[in-house]
């Protein structure tokens, strides 16, 4: 046996180790992916169940742009106030924690609403809508109740009541799918805590909404003139409530001639 042979192979290949570990060194620095640390804890707060609500494609994009600053804290919807706290508290800020629902702007139920023809091919909002007239009911702004928004809730929070969609709003987490989903944008985000809300969204006159649907709105203004709090107005039509003037004492809903403000 070599014993000098075995000595130089057993240098060679330590040298050899060393060179490869010091660049393996330089590389790792060189090429390091620095991580956030404000991401990684927020991510861990996320409920994780990549919904889409908060507008980004899952939680892990949602984390990484709380962290960066450019989403709220409060910007997941599924997590709501308790998680909105949490990450609130991971990045030093304020957040509000105010609670938001889904509406569906619309009262023209069976019975209020009567159809034009006998609508039979695909059974979907977003196709039925592209029909003459915008859908098979007289009213072309009302919900034609094929669910559409009903098989984007991942929460079972709406569904389809005597031919027009209604939600949940103790299921309802605000992840605002069933928005995005309705082709006629009858479905908005409103305060929890609003109780009065408009059930219309029909823009036009009085005159053809009383002939499209017994439960719309006619335009009066009574509601307006009745409120106290300008928290009321006709616009195009159809009365808006602004929530952040609204104190919920229904003295327009009262007023409504058509009771088409709802006061739950």
């Amino acid at each position: 046996m070599n014993v000098t042979g075995i000595l130089v192979a057993c240098l060679v290949v330590g040298i050899t180790g060393l060179i490869i570990g010091v660049l393996l060194g330089f590389a790792g620095k060189a090429f390091a992916v620095e991580v956030n640390e404000k991401e990684v804890l927020v991510r861990e707060v996320l409920p994780g169940s990549n919904c889409g609500g908060c507008g980004y494609a899952g939680c892990d994009a949602m984390a990484e742009a709380i962290a960066k600053g450019e989403a709220p804290a409060n910007g997941c919807p599924v997590g709501g106030a308790a998680v909105a706290e949490k990450v609130a508290a991971i990045m030093g800020t304020e957040v509000s924690t105010t609670k938001y629902v889904a509406y569906v702007k619309c009262s023209g139920d069976c019975e209020a609403a009567p159809v034009k023809y006998q609508y039979s091919g695909n059974m979907s909002c977003k196709e039925a809508v592209y029909v003459t007239g915008g859908g098979p009911k007289k009213c072309s702004y009302g919900c034609m109740g094929f669910g559409s928004c009903v098989g984007v809730c991942d929460f079972g929070a709406i569904s389809v009541v005597n031919g027009i969609a209604v939600v949940d709003r103790e299921k309802c987490v605000s992840c605002g799918k069933c928005v995005k989903e309705c082709p006629k944008k009858l479905i908005e985000l409103v305060p929890y805590k609003s109780k009065v809300h408009v059930a219309c969204s029909s823009k036009d006159k009085g005159i053809v909404v009383k002939q499209s649907c017994t439960n719309g709105c006619i335009g009066c203004k009574l509601c307006e003139k009745n409120c106290k709090f300008d928290a009321i107005h006709v616009e195009d039509n159809v009365a808006h409530i602004d929530y952040d003037k609204c104190i919920n004492c229904g003295l327009c809903a009262m007023k409504c001639p058509t009771k088409v403000i709802k006061k739950i």
